[in-house]
């Protein structure tokens, strides 16, 4: 005797060899011996063969026409054969039985399941839904199957296209477009951003780039909503002081400034005065909602996404001829040995006398300029009337708190390695489209100018820092534990020492127009400075404040991504002007075990040829090809320059946002601490 069963789902006939109240023995085909419940056993049978029941149950199934069936079928619960018998005759064969059987298991649109071969007919309009969907999907899936043909002919659908980012970088596995792309790299034999260049998804590698990352950073779009700068309403007093910034040309975010006092006295007043947008922006506004959800500006060639509005940013920036609110430290030296005699904080009114722009006076404000009052630079701008001593004692200064700081780093800090400015020739700060010619020019790390401003920031941002630790005012503080390899700069809440920099303590509060980190910082110093030993009780954020490590999380994650996307917009425009100027050689540097540095662009790469020579070796490099989409190249060793190279004196420690790799980062000027390790750059 045979018997027909429905086990997992599945239909399936054997053998029976044995048989028990509750379950019987049957045998397969394969000779598989299967213990089957009594409940799942549907026909018992001694002809055809099980195999013929199969077969002919299943070709009789498919002719079974299933709204005929679902009229022939009575409105109660009914069984198969039943149906069979309404359906074929009254006297409806095995094979006949086991067809209805198959068939309304396999249509549960039409009948539902009540158990052991018995069923009840859906609802009409339960019906036409599922008729409905079943249209939907097969239409689907032939849409799918068409853009996955045009794909693989080598054409985009425009629906693919305007979904492309969210494909390859978010997808949804269930949406159409992302299954059309999977089912084209499958026939194709092609990874998906292979095929979607081929079949012309990608226009400009440029935007192809700049749309990826505000996908992923700025989905709703850069444009802020309608937002009025609220004036400070604080009494501020007027400082006597006449200060001046010290930026680069395209810097619209002035956030400092500096002044000099009591030259020729024996003590020297050095003012750090910083734009104080937290004098009159409160936590929890309109705005701070909109600095925190971007944390911070994001730099890039020619052209940046600015944290705040330029509204305003204008209505606190430290603008040459105005009388601007800040939050200044005042250190005084003694003018001879330079020693720090004592600090004070103030929030006042500041007179901005001058926005200097370090692009235009480079030339001009050299070391010899400053240190020799004899010698005189005629070429190029001129600083201003009355400057000349003010920045000579601060770059005297500057030179000797970057003594003492490389005494407490323990180690001298070497930057072998120059800045690099692009330039996209006529874009003049919009938008780029990715077609400009870049120009790349050379700027030396730790010019006069540079090493100035670093010194200051560092000075101000260790000062406060220590300041707010004496007061009990948390503050979100950049510590890094030892120059070890390996020993990364982490951010906390609780004051430590960075032993990249050499300094106690170190707080952002020298940006807070551009970093946000930088704003809170200023908001707990605003409340030290009115409040003194109470502060810790006034206040924005209170110690162990889950706010503040929010903050510190999100600021983390998007500092990494856009310095992500500043490094490889850089390395893209240093391709661009590779393939622009037809360089195909160039001479480098090794650095790495295949790895080599260009010595006059700032481009590192992996080079063949290059496994055994050692760190230091220069080389001269043949260029492949450049895929301005992964922002790759590679190059072959042709020939050594040098017999005995020295090894390199490039600093190794500092921040570890500037590790040696295969991108090299450009910064902003207004804070690139020049001199200082990367932790003091800003993005």
């Amino acid at each position: 005797m045979f018997a027909l069963f429905e086990e997992a789902g599945k239909f399936q006939a054997g053998r029976v060899l044995s048989e028990a109240e509750a379950s019987s023995q049957i045998e397969l085909d394969s000779g598989k011996r299967v213990k089957v419940k009594a409940a799942n056993v549907l026909l018992k049978f001694d002809k055809p063969a099980p195999a013929d029941l199969v077969r002919e149950a299943q070709a009789l199934a498919s002719s079974i026409e299933l709204e005929l069936a679902w009229e022939f079928a009575p409105e109660e619960e009914f069984g198969f054969a039943d149906l069979a018998r309404d359906y074929f005759s009254d006297k409806a064969t095995l094979a006949q039985q086991a067809g209805a059987l198959f068939r309304l298991f396999e249509a549960p649109h039409y009948f539902r399941r009540a158990g052991k071969g018995r069923f009840r007919k859906a609802p009409a309009e339960i019906v036409q839904q599922a008729l409905a969907a079943i249209e939907k999907k097969k239409a689907v899936q032939a849409q799918i199957e068409g853009w996955a043909a045009d794909l693989v002919a080598g054409s985009c659908p425009p629906a693919i296209r305007e979904q492309l980012y969210k494909i390859l970088f978010k997808p949804d596995k269930n949406a159409p477009e992302y299954k059309a792309v999977v089912e084209a790299s499958r026939k194709a034999q092609a990874a998906p951003l292979d095929l979607l260049q081929k079949a012309g998804a990608i226009d400009s590698a440029y935007q192809f780039h700049w749309k990826r990352f505000l996908f992923e950073n700025f989905p709703k779009g850069t444009a802020f909503p309608p937002l009025q700068a609220p004036a400070i309403g604080d009494e501020l007093p007027l400082a006597d002081v006449q200060a001046f910034s010290i930026d680069d040309s395209s810097t619209t975010e002035i956030d400092d400034a500096l002044s000099v006092q009591g030259l020729g006295t024996g003590t020297v007043t050095v003012g750090i005065h910083i734009a104080a947008p937290g004098l009159a922006v409160q936590p929890a506004t309109a705005i701070d909602n909109v600095a925190r959800q971007r944390l911070s500006t994001v730099y890039m060639p020619g052209y940046k996404i600015t944290m705040l509005p330029d509204e305003v940013v204008q209505a606190y920036t430290l603008l040459e001829g105005r009388d601007c609110p800040a939050v200044s430290l005042y250190a005084s030296f003694d003018e001879e040995t330079l020693a720090l005699k004592d600090t004070q904080t103030r929030l006042e009114r500041v007179p901005i006398a001058h926005n200097l722009r370090h692009d235009q006076l480079d030339g001009a404000v050299t070391e010899d300029w400053l240190l020799d009052p004899s010698i005189e630079n005629e070429t190029g701008p001129q600083p201003p009337s009355g400057l000349r001593e003010p920045l000579s004692f601060l770059y005297r200064l500057a030179r000797q708190l970057k003594a003492q700081r490389e005494i407490v780093r323990g180690k001298p800090e070497n930057f072998n390695r120059p800045d690099y400015n692009f330039r996209l020739v006529g874009n003049d700060g919009a938008e780029p489209v990715g077609n400009e010619t870049v120009q790349i020019s050379v700027r030396r790390r730790g010019a006069p100018l540079d090493l100035i401003v670093a010194e200051a920031m560092i000075l101000a941002n260790s000062s406060w820092g220590n300041w707010l630790h004496e007061l009990g005012v948390p503050g979100i503080y950049r510590s890094q534990a030892s120059l070890a390899p390996g020993v990364k700069v982490r951010m906390g809440t609780k004051a430590a020492p960075h032993a990249g920099i050499g300094v106690k303590s170190y707080a952002w509060s020298t940006s807070p127009l551009r970093r946000y980190t930088d704003l809170v910082n200023q908001w707990q110093i605003i409340a030290a400075a009115r409040h003194g030993k109470t502060a810790a009780l006034a206040a924005p954020f209170k110690p162990k404040d889950a706010e503040l490590f929010s903050i510190i999380s999100g600021f983390d994650a998007a500092y990494s991504a856009y310095n992500g996307y500043q490094a490889g917009m850089e390395r893209f425009w240093t391709l661009t002007h590779i393939r622009q100027q037809g360089i195909t050689e160039l001479t480098a540097t090794m650095f790495r075990e295949g790895l080599a540095r260009a010595d006059e662009l700032p481009l590192v790469l992996g080079v063949l040829g290059g496994n055994e020579l050692p760190r230091g070796a220069r080389v001269r490099v043949k260029l492949g090809a450049i895929d301005e989409i992964t922002l790759d190249v590679h190059g072959t060793v042709i020939e050594r320059l040098d017999a005995a190279p020295e090894a390199a004196t490039e600093d190794e420690g500092g921040d570890d946002e500037e590790a040696a790799g295969p991108i090299a980062i450009a910064v902003d000027v207004n804070e690139a601490e020049a001199g200082a390790p990367a932790d003091n750059q800003p993005s």
